[in-house]
Order: structure tokens, then C-alpha cells, then sequence
């Protein structure tokens, strides 16, 4: 299989049993919650490696960190040594989007433009998860957030991946 997504990294160990910490990248809580196969992997550069989960469930005090527990991990040592491994799911398992609704994943290097001009902004760096998703646009001038909301990113075309936003006094300074 080539194509995957990553859905979280496992950012620690979790007490004494084995059991890690995920930063959930992903909408879709089943993927941390539910048993079944997964895969894990230390770097792009590497072939992602299978693991089942056996059970997990949200941090109480963190959002988007799940605890779960992988087969094989026993211990808090075995568990650390999996600590900035990404987590993946084949690219096929991506559940079916409504529309206005994308993956961060496909968002992420976009080229960005202003819209309704040819004035090229920067490209998306990153997505942060807040109340509205905020995009993280890097410039020739430094790196801006800009709310992922339709009144100012009323064009996300993922074919070309192109983005336009509507560039309003304040936003990119």
C-alpha cells in the first residue's frame, strides 16, 4: 500500500502499562477508540509498520489526545520509544466528507492566493485546531493565521490546490 494518511503522533508514554498518548490530527474519534489495525511509522521516510489498538479514550484534561493501548507495548520504556512516531490509517479508510468540509492533510501546501486576484500569498503550512480551524499561512514576510471560515477563504480548490482569501486590513500584519 503507498498511499497514507497520518492521523495523530504518538507524542508520550502513559503511565506504567504500556499505554501512549496521541495527538489526534483527525475529526473522526473511532480511529483512536476502536480496535482494530493500525500503523505506525518513525519518519516519512520510513515503511509504516502494522499494530493493533486494543482499546483507547480521550485524555480528560487534553483535547485531541487520546490514551491508547497497542499490542505488543507493555511496558512505560517500550512506550516511550515510540514517542513522535506517526499514527496512519490507509488513505482508502477516509470516511466521506460533506461539502465545505476538507482533510487537513489536503490543505496543507496549497498555494494560497488572494482572491479574485492573480497576487500570490504564501502556502498553507499548517491547520490549528481552535474554536474556527485557523489556517497557517507562510509568507515571504513571515508566517499568519487566517480564520478557516467562508467569509474570508471563500475558495479552496483542492484539484489545483489553490486557496484564495480575502485579504482585509490587519490579517497578514
Amino acid at each position: 500500500m503507498d498511499e497514507w494518511l497520518v492521523v495523530g503522533k504518538i507524542v508520550a508514554s502513559q503511565g506504567l502499562k504500556g499505554e501512549v498518548r496521541i495527538l489526534s490530527y483527525s475529526d473522526f474519534p473511532e480511529r483512536f477508540q476502536t480496535p482494530g489495525q493500525r500503523w505506525i511509522r518513525a519518519t516519512p521516510r520510513h515503511q509504516p509498520q502494522p499494530i493493533d489498538l486494543i482499546r483507547g479514550y480521550p485524555h480528560a484534561g487534553k483535547r485531541n489526545i487520546y490514551i491508547v493501548t497497542l499490542a505488543g507495548i507493555t511496558t512505560c520504556e517500550q512506550a516511550e520509544k515510540l514517542r513522535n512516531y506517526d499514527f496512519l490509517v490507509p488513505a482508502t479508510d477516509r470516511p466521506h466528507l460533506e461539502p465545505d468540509e476538507f482533510y487537513v492533510a489536503d490543505l496543507i501546501d496549497c498555494q494560497v492566493w488572494e482572491y479574485g486576484t492573480e497576487q500570490f500569498v504564501g502556502r498553507v503550512v499548517s491547520v490549528v485546531p481552535a474554536g474556527n480551524d485557523l489556517l497557517e499561512i507562510e509568507t515571504e514576510t513571515g508566517t499568519y493565521l487566517v480564520p478557516f471560515v467562508m467569509d474570508l477563504v471563500p475558495i479552496v480548490d483542492l484539484t489545483n490546490r489553490r486557496i484564495e482569501i480575502k485579504v482585509i486590513p490587519g490579517l497578514l500584519s
